[in-house]
């Protein structure tokens, strides 16, 4: 099976569509990922999941990737005594360490490394900025705030902190168990929530040794600051906007979504656009034209995939919602004015042989009106330099590694292929060429063009390039 478009669907699992016979329809409809979310799923249900899409995997005969997102630290203040309490605009008042009930003039936050952090003069943004609190003096045992907007607090509600970097690591003991546990599954991409600095990568990246690739979630301005450094660790990067558009100005936000897909696709690393992107379908089978409008800048980008959350995981049209996506991503593709877009936003290539060979390969195949880029990958580098290059043709990228076909399936316009290693230089030609045909891409008397690195099986050492003619037999010829 594949698909009429390069952008990829990222749809998250949740009760409307965790059954088998959902997820496969969700696949067929469009969806080329799917997203367990650990803060929904305990490892029961994870590995139910994991089994389920493999299942189907094998039944349609194409790797789909699996992304594990790991729910992060959650602050939240305690409980007040009536439950809820209505504050006044400009009044004072205090989080501490207290652990009794709150009332209207103070709640305890059970949290000392807030407390330590927090300074005069940093925000604290309540139940999603719904209350927006102040700091006037701060201690280290509590925090006296002034009320800036907002007034209702109520328990257990969360706690933003867009002012304040906090001196502990992404991961808590919980993302730490699930993390040995989806590892364990064999998932293919980590998302790591609520990340700060380059530093809170480093656990996650050692307990995963190499066993699932890392995507952080741009969600907090801390992270927006220091995108480079975050994204230079980082294997992929989600523009996560819920989160953003609570710890930033809501009108900073689609600038920002810019300035990431650009320096991701820069760096050639996937990068997903994420967040009520289809919200409206949660409850209806239709979305707004606001929100079609919304994906299709997303796609014009150039964005790797673009991601359904509550749509597909707690909605009403779950099917609908992704057949929709896959509906105008197809429709935005088809645009005469993609692939003027695209090209403005093309990057300088990287001076490595690498990033050389995949620029002469796109050039050569637009000039040439050749059917497809073939590439061989066992670590996927040459499939992701490849699609750095956003080309008008089909990318196929060949690995023997499921894994790495897997993984790929997030990366934008890759259509991966699970097959042997090549014996030699003419077997990897002739397999490319038979593959070409047989997933629909090219016929006899077309051409292709093929990127591999020699010797043969050496990761990361992509240095050839060869044009193949299709024969009648389906053989390639120089």
């Amino acid at each position: 099976m594949r698909r009429s478009r390069k952008v990829k669907i990222l749809a998250t699992i949740g009760p409307a569509s965790s059954e088998e016979a959902m997820l496969k329809r969700l696949f067929e409809a469009g969806a080329d990922v799917f997203r367990i979310n650990m803060s929904h799923a305990d490892h029961k249900l994870m590995r139910t999941l994991v089994k389920r899409i493999r299942k189907i995997e094998g039944e349609v005969g194409r790797p789909i990737g699996i992304l594990a997102d790991l729910q992060g630290p959650k602050l939240r203040v305690g409980q007040f005594a009536k439950g809820k309490e209505t504050l006044e605009v400009g009044q004072r008042f205090t989080l501490d360490d207290d652990p009794a009930l709150g009332d209207r003039n103070r709640v305890h936050l059970p949290h000392p490394e807030i407390l330590a952090s927090v300074e005069p003069g940093h925000r604290l943004l309540i139940d999603d900025g719904k209350l927006e609190l102040k700091a006037i003096e701060a201690d280290g045992r509590r925090i006296v705030c002034t009320v800036v907007a907002g007034s209702a607090i109520s328990d257990r509600k969360g706690v933003s902190l867009p002012d304040t970097v906090l001196p502990v690591g992404a991961l808590t003991d919980k993302d730490r168990a699930d993390l040995d546990a989806v590892l364990d599954a064999g998932v293919d991409w980590i998302a790591l929530s609520f990340i700060q600095r380059p530093e809170d990568l480093a656990e996650a990246r050692k307990i995963a040794r190499g066993r699932a690739l890392l995507l952080s979630k741009i969600e907090k301005p801390q992270a927006v600051r220091r995108l480079d450094e975050i994204m230079e660790l980082s294997d992929a990067l989600m523009v996560a906007r819920g989160d953003l558009g609570v710890e930033m100005p809501l009108e900073a936000v689609p600038g920002i979504q810019k300035q990431i897909t650009r320096a991701a696709r820069k760096a050639g690393k996937p990068v997903v656009v994420a967040t009520q992107m289809l919200e409206s379908m949660i409850a209806a089978p239709v979305p707004t034209r606001a929100e079609v409008s919304d994906v299709a800048t997303a796609v014009f980008e150039g964005a790797d995939a673009v991601m359904l959350s509550a749509e597909s995981a707690a909605g009403a049209y779950p099917v609908e919602a992704v057949a929709t996506m896959n509906r105008i991503a197809e429709q935005v593709e088809r645009d005469p004015t993609y692939g003027a877009v695209i090209r403005a936003q093309r990057p300088t290539p990287e001076a490595t042989g690498a990033d050389a060979i995949s620029l002469a390969a796109r050039e050569i195949a637009e000039t040439l009106k050749l059917s497809a880029i073939v590439t061989y990958t066992s670590s996927g580098t040459t499939g992701l330099r490849a699609a750095r290059e956003r080309p008008q043709v089909p990318i196929i990228a060949l690995s023997p590694i499921v894994d790495t076909a897997r993984r790929l399936s997030l990366v934008w316009g890759t259509h991966c292929v699970v097959t042997e290693d090549a014996r030699d230089l003419d077997d990897m030609v002739n397999r490319a060429c038979r593959i070409v045909i047989e997933e629909d891409y090219g016929a006899p008397g077309d051409r292709i063009i093929i990127t591999a690195g020699v010797p043969l099986r050496t990761p990361g050492s992509t240095n050839m390039l060869r044009i193949a003619y299709i024969g009648p037999d389906g053989r390639g010829n120089r």
